[in-house]
């Protein structure tokens, strides 16, 4: 594959098999071949883009878009869905497996294995008032930084 081997492209180009259930020009959506639960959904950009960094913003907004769609429609598919997760990670240490972007859409119910640990405690407001200071310093980077 002239990608470097990117599976999702392949899938993109029809290359390799998907359990599709939506494509346009921008974006195709499939089933997850390892789902957390019935009904896990990927919405995948047709381009190539590794992580969030190399993704178009309009891109963006189309995967969430389509990503809403889905969750809603997972909602009225008869599938068992109490609720539903969009999980998209970025990067190794965010647990990215295959390095095209890709947000995960899956139905939740009470009982099933999903599990996110973390330390939820509560922080103390000068903590989130330093870390709010670096996202508005990350923001005005972005916004001088050519595209």
């Amino acid at each position: 594959m002239v990608d470097g081997g990117c599976v999702f492209c392949a899938i993109a180009r029809g290359e390799v098999a998907a359990s599709r259930v939506f494509e346009d020009e921008w974006v195709i959506a499939f089933m997850d071949l390892q789902p957390v639960t019935p009904g896990h959904l990927l919405v995948v950009p047709r381009s190539h883009a590794e992580g969030l960094e190399d993704l178009p913003e309009d891109i963006g907004v189309r995967i969430w878009a389509v990503a809403h769609r889905l969750g809603r429609a997972l909602r009225l598919s008869g599938l068992r869905c109490e609720g539903v997760n969009l999980f998209l990670a970025d990067g190794e240490a965010a647990f990215q497996e295959v390095f095209h972007v890709h947000l995960h859409v899956f139905p939740r119910f009470k009982g099933d294995p999903f599990r996110i640990e973390a330390n939820w405690q509560v922080h103390e407001r000068h903590q989130l008032d330093e870390s709010a200071k670096r996202v508005r310093k990350g923001i005005a980077a972005l916004d001088i930084r050519p595209r």
